[in-house]
């Protein structure tokens, strides 16, 4: 089992960027499959992207597509999610995620770090 802690969460303004971290701990980093969702004020968590194994699997959800990069670092057992052109819709509590599955399921995710609160400003 692994352990996960995102950070890098903060206020930007529409338009502005930001880069999630999900700094993980425990053995095994190379197999997991990493997710990160999120939580906006009100609704239900939703999936934003995942990256596989070797990057086998790489998923973005519609509405972050183009704007979202997710990549991960197996020498820093780290993952990263880069946001680009943030809208006020992206404001959320963002979650990082595990499994051993190549999946973009959230309830087959198993291990879950706390979130970071990402907040953008009109």
């Amino acid at each position: 089992e692994v352990q996960l802690q995102a950070s890098g969460g903060g206020l930007v303004q529409a338009g502005g960027s930001l880069t999630l971290s999900c700094t993980v701990s425990g053995s095994g980093f190379d197999d997991y499959t990493f997710g990160w969702f999120r939580q906006p004020p009100g609704k239900e968590r939703e999936g934003v992207s995942c990256i596989g194994t070797n990057n086998r699997l790489v998923y973005y959800v519609d509405s972050v597509n183009g704007r979202f990069t997710i990549s991960r670092d197996n020498a820093k057992n780290t993952v990263y999610l880069r946001m680009n052109s943030l809208k006020p819709e992206d404001t959320a509590v963002y979650y990082c995620a595990a499994t051993f599955r190549n999946t973009v399921t959230p309830t087959l995710y198993d291990s879950w770090g706390q979130g970071t609160l990402v907040t953008v400003s009109s």
